[in-house]
């Protein structure tokens, strides 16, 4: 209860009646605004995965998580000098004594068993952090950003917040943006940190993010981009996206390619087994993968229909080469992607094809309510739980539904359930589902 109290505290100390934060006479901060976010959640895992040693194997708990995520972030003018402003901001997660769920999915469980249950994963700790804590000035079509921050490119395949999750991830980045050629927007950033899902530490990175984006027509947006994460890999790739609007009919798409190579970036690490002796760097593989993602969706008079075809290519089981030829998304916001239920947030090392469709129907008053049904393969076989080869990874079915709250501005309800149905593939053989039920209030103060 102890961050409860603290949430309470510092909401109550930031809401105080001013509107500028001042030192002998010289005002730090002027035209402060507060944003913030009270999203409380219920979430119930089902995970049929078996835990324990032979003869004595039972299924994981059924998990029961209630989480409410509060998340405050004050922003005022800096020093009086236009176009400068800074930010500070915290989230805190708290499960109001709650512990039936198992929040850290590397939990060693087999030393607790059989005296305690093994309760399914829901990766909300009840843990808080400063999310922002940045200077920003702008001039003219140029930003320059320094400190902690969020970080969203194009559709968070490659680099996100995770903003699903209730600890939101944070990066700490110095970056330059540029629009000063029409319909053209240009990113450079240095990302030397970042924290938050399961984890308050902040994790050190030696990475660059380059990004450049081209709107030749509302029908053609065409996104380049090079992401260098150290010690991992190099992403580049290009996205052709767009919008076509044809009387009752919209249509939206997504076509990309993109491949993955030794890293260009490097972290000291030291302490770690993989350090290189000779430069006191991380050793790295060879990397060589391949990602491409096929999508069309329609909106037919608020009904809703898309087709969306994925491939995150795969390393053969008998590949002695060493070039790892697995393609990984370790910064991705990845709950968005493959199934809501959260079998690939890690992609397996025979690589993964998602082939999906989604219906739904989405109107004013209404709200939105969506069902996507997703197959999914591997890319080289694997093994199963007999030792052959297979590439099945199972099938999902996952449902949502969001609406406005009537009578309170900014409130929304969601209600969200994911199926997943057993693979052949060895680690993916059990069934799964969560249900979601969830209250998002925002809000921001002048």
């Amino acid at each position: 209860m102890k961050k409860i109290t603290m949430s309470a505290v510092a909401l109550t100390a930031i809401m105080g009646s001013f509107n500028s934060v001042s030192a002998d006479g010289i005002n730090i901060l002027d035209d402060l605004v507060l944003d913030g976010q009270i999203r409380p959640r219920y979430e119930m895992v089902d995970d049929s995965t078996l835990v324990g040693g032979l003869g004595s194997a039972k299924k994981f708990a059924k998990a029961n998580a209630l989480t409410a995520r509060t998340k405050l972030k004050v922003t005022g003018k800096l020093l009086g000098v236009d176009g400068l402003t800074a930010s500070v901001g915290i989230i805190s997660v708290n499960n109001f004594g709650s512990n039936e769920y198992n929040w850290n999915t590397s939990a060693n469980y087999d030393s607790y068993f059989p005296t305690l249950k093994k309760y399914a994963t829901v990766m909300d700790p009840q843990k808080a952090i400063l999310s922002n804590a940045e200077i920003t000035y702008k001039v003219g079509d140029t930003v320059l950003h320094a400190g902690r921050g969020q970080v969203n490119l194009d559709n968070q395949r490659f680099i996100g917040t995770v903003g699903w999750r209730q600890l939101e991830r944070s990066y700490d980045t110095l970056y330059i943006a540029n629009n000063s050629i029409k319909n053209l927007s240009v990113l450079a950033a240095w990302v030397y940190g970042y924290q938050g899902v399961t984890d308050s530490k902040t994790t050190d990175t030696n990475s660059v993010l380059l990004n450049a984006a081209y709107t030749v027509a509302q029908s053609l947006k065409i996104t380049a981009y090079d992401y260098m994460l150290a010690n991992i890999h190099d992403t580049y790739g290009l996205a052709l996206t767009g919008k076509l609007n044809m009387d009752a009919v919209k249509l939206n798409y997504r076509a990309e390619y993109a491949a993955q190579n030794d890293p260009t970036m490097e972290i000291h690490k030291h302490g770690a087994d993989t350090i290189d002796p000779l430069t006191g760097l991380w050793r790295t593989k060879q990397v060589d993968a391949s990602y491409y993602n096929l999508d069309l969706g329609a909106n037919i008079s608020g009904v809703l229909a898309g087709i969306n075809y994925e491939f995150l290519s795969g390393t053969d089981m008998n590949d002695i080469s060493g070039v790892n030829k697995t393609f990984t998304t370790p910064l991705a916001t990845g709950h968005k992607f493959n199934g809501w239920a959260d079998m690939f947030l890690a992609t397996p090392n025979g690589g993964l094809i998602d082939a999906n469709v989604r219906l739904g129907y989405k109107a004013k008053g209404f709200g939105k309510l969506l069902a996507v049904y997703h197959e999914f393969n591997a890319d080289k076989n694997m093994l199963d739980t007999n030792g052959l080869r297979t590439d099945d990874l199972g099938s999902e079915i996952d449902v949502v539904y969001v609406n406005k709250i009537p009578g309170v501005n900014n409130l929304t309800g969601l209600l969200k359930y994911a199926d997943y149905s057993k693979a052949k593939v060895a680690g993916y053989d059990h069934d799964k589902q969560i249900f979601w039920a969830q209250l998002d209030y925002k809000f921001s103060i002048k």
